[in-house]
């Protein structure tokens, strides 16, 4: 099986699964590697994303890495984690996170700038990267995240860009600027940012394909979310129609039983 390291030496596909189940699936249609998502898999414990006011986490960093353990051991393809901003501040805690990341089975994971609040200073933000890649050592694969299109702060593109060389220069592996969907800024950041470019798809209306972000020079491409909140569109409006109409026709998109029970015995069984 291919590294998640050597996958970044090409392009590939890595959408996020939120449970054992998602990542069964996601492995079976075929993609080299799958990711977690931190909103997936809040949603799926019934809480937010991040709280209010404070914007910390919902989910505390040792049930995240409860569901990330199951996660890694139903998937036969290298998993990537998000690991929020590593859950705390000091480089200290975030270097914590990656060794735990590492015990958990993750082959790789993301670090944010970005506290639920405001980005981090940015030179915090750099002793941030450094000492996650202390902590990482040669194979984990490590992606530095800058927030700041995503939050629609005065943060210019251009400032993005330095902020995720300096994270380049601090020892990430991969980069990853999510926020923006114009395919000519996208195109700005593969050709600037010094390193392989994760994108995020699927969020809001965007309609940026594969095939047009791998033309434009991206590496990696993930989900973030989008799968897990379809799925939770799909539950809402199954219950609309059974509440309102008491009809059932969702039930023409659900995978067949027996498919499932296969599918699921093989995983359990160590066969891919």
């Amino acid at each position: 099986m291919t590294t998640f390291r050597e996958l970044h030496a090409g392009r590939f596909v890595m959408p996020n699964a939120w449970d054992a189940g998602s990542a069964v699936l996601l492995v079976a249609a075929g993609f080299p590697a799958i990711a977690t998502t931190s909103a997936g898999i809040a949603f799926s414990m019934a809480k937010g994303d991040h709280t209010l006011p404070d914007g910390a986490p919902a989910v505390s960093r040792e049930a995240m890495f409860e569901r990330v353990r199951e996660i890694t051991a139903a998937s036969a393809v290298p998993v990537n984690g998000d690991l929020e901003d590593g859950y705390g501040a000091e480089p200290a805690r975030v270097a914590d996170t990656i060794r735990l990341a590492q015990e958990a089975g993750l082959a790789g994971g993301n670090i944010e700038d970005y506290d639920g609040r405001e980005l981090y200073d940015v030179e915090l933000a750099v002793e941030r990267i450094v000492a996650a890649r202390e902590a990482a050592g040669p194979d984990f694969v490590l992606t530095a995240r800058t927030d700041g299109q995503l939050l629609r702060t005065p943060t210019s593109l251009a400032d993005s860009i330095e902020r995720a060389n300096r994270f380049r220069a601090a020892g990430a592996d991969c980069l990853y600027v999510p926020g923006v969907n114009d395919l000519d800024a996208i195109r700005r950041l593969a050709t600037e940012i010094d390193g392989p470019l994760n994108v995020v798809i699927g969020l809001g209306t965007s309609t940026l394909t594969v095939a047009d972000l791998h033309a434009a020079g991206v590496t990696r491409i993930s989900l973030g979310g989008s799968i897990a909140r379809a799925a939770l569109g799909f539950v809402r409006r199954s219950a609309e129609e059974l509440a309102t109409k008491g009809t059932i026709t969702f039930a023409a998109d659900q995978i067949p039983q027996a498919d499932l029970n296969a599918l699921f015995a093989r995983s359990s069984k160590g066969e891919r």
